[in-house]
């Protein structure tokens, strides 16, 4: 499998987020893009895990966030294996990351993506393959 770009939990969360104005704007384009040009936008099971609470947790319901989980498990979904666990262990130590972030960072790189938009990491560094992006910054800021 090879996608374009990869979603973090946040950027996801941002799009049915009511309150997060432009943040908000942002991610439903890039949500948009990921409906109209399907298979070139990926997940993992992990954001598909804490975006399930992180949702339920800011006030949606449990039928709301499982419906909105199915939806999006028709993009690539990317599992989780002893093999990319390995890999985000090595990512974690190599650029000292959570391990939370280094196995989205992991499955990043198996997907294929050249992309990983997210708020959590450092914006235009390279880990593995994959760019980390941050979609909110202005051209100013990167």
């Amino acid at each position: 499998m090879s996608v374009r770009k990869f979603f973090d939990t946040n950027i996801l969360l941002y799009g049915y987020d009511q309150d997060a104005g432009s943040k908000r704007i942002v991610a439903r384009a890039l949500m948009r893009e990921a409906w109209e040009k399907p298979g070139s936008f990926a997940v993992n099971v992990q954001v598909l895990q804490e975006f399930y609470v992180n949702f339920v947790k800011q006030s949606g319901s449990h039928a709301e966030a499982k419906q909105i989980v199915e939806d999006i498990s028709l993009w690539p979904v990317i599992d989780n294996t002893q093999e990319i666990f390995g890999r985000g262990l090595h990512f974690r130590e190599r650029y000292d990351l959570s391990l939370w972030d280094a196995m989205i960072v992991a499955t990043a790189n198996q997907s294929g993506a050249t992309e990983l938009l997210t708020e959590d990491l450092n914006h235009d560094q390279i880990y593995g393959e994959v760019r980390a992006i941050n979609p909110f910054l202005s051209p100013m800021d990167s």
